[in-house]
Formats: structure tokens, sequence, C-alpha cells
């Protein structure tokens, strides 16, 4: 998916730096994807990494400030509604874990790069389980720290992991 994304947002014109920030700001694919993207275009590491963490950092805080209002407006229409309430159980299914030690929770829920976990969801959960701001917000910036040191060594460092070798 990052591949073909980068293809897509390289074809409008836009500079290397501008596609891993756009896919890094898209939900599910997150700052794992613009790494893999940034890989994929040649950009180095070290300029790479702080574009595709403030891309995945910026929707956050207004995730978790205006979801519960953006979720129930969305509700009020039919099909829309099962899509949501489906988001919402999923979100609670896999967020359990963050119950039990929130922080911590929060922080490797966010931190491990699986499918279905990350940033976006990371936010979603934590306003699911009412985890405040000033809690989230820190414990969400650690874990996506975590998930891109994760993904830039395996990305940048062991490249040959994911069957392909970038430029």
């Amino acid at each position: 998916m990052a591949e073909a994304l980068t293809e897509f947002f390289s074809g409008l014109g836009l500079s290397n730096e501008m596609v891993i920030f756009l896919v890094s700001v898209l939900p599910v694919i997150e700052l794992r994807g613009g790494l893999i993207a940034a890989a994929i275009l040649g950009v180095k590491w070290y300029v790479a990494f702080p574009i595709c963490f403030v891309g995945n950092m910026l929707p956050i805080p207004f995730i978790l400030l205006f979801i519960r209002k953006i979720f129930a407006w969305m509700k009020q229409v039919r099909w829309l509604k099962k899509w949501i309430e489906k988001l919402e159980n999923k979100t609670r299914k896999k967020g359990a874990r963050i119950q039990k030690g929130w922080l911590i929770g929060l922080i490797i829920f966010v931190g491990i790069p699986l499918p279905g976990t990350g940033g976006w969801t990371g936010a979603l959960a934590a306003d699911l389980f009412d985890i405040r701001f000033k809690h989230a917000l820190p414990a969400i910036t650690i874990g996506v720290a975590l998930a891109g040191a994760i993904m830039l060594i395996l990305t940048y460092f062991f490249p040959g992991l994911f069957g392909f070798v970038f430029q």
C-alpha cells in the first residue's frame, strides 16, 4: 500500500519530503508507511524520520479532542452508523490490553508496528477508554517514536526483511 501511495503522490509532482509526509498522515499507514515510502524514494533516514514522525502526530491531538463529536455526528447517518460502531467495537477489542496498565499499554499498543495499531487507533482507544488528553498524548507520542524506531531499523538497516531492497 505504501508503494502505491508513493507512486500516486510522486506522480502529482510533489517533493519526496511532501510525499512521505502525506503518507505518514494517513490512517492505518501512518509513520510506518511513510518510512517505507522514504526508503523507496531514497530519502536519508535522518531526514525521513522527523518528517514521518510529525506527519503521524499531526492528527493525534485533533482525534483525541474531537473524535466523540465526529462519531456522534456520523452515527446520525444510517450507513455510517454501522461502520462507526464496527470501528468502535474493533478498537475496544484490540484496546482491551490498554486498560490493565493504561500508560504502558497505550505505549506498547501504538509502538509495536502491527496492522490495526498505531497513533490513530491509539488515540481512538484512549478516547473510548476515557484516558485524559494530558496522559494520552505523551503516551501516544512515545508509542509513535517507538514504532518509528522499529520501522527505521527494519526499513533502512534490514530492508531485505521486506522482500525487496530500497534504493
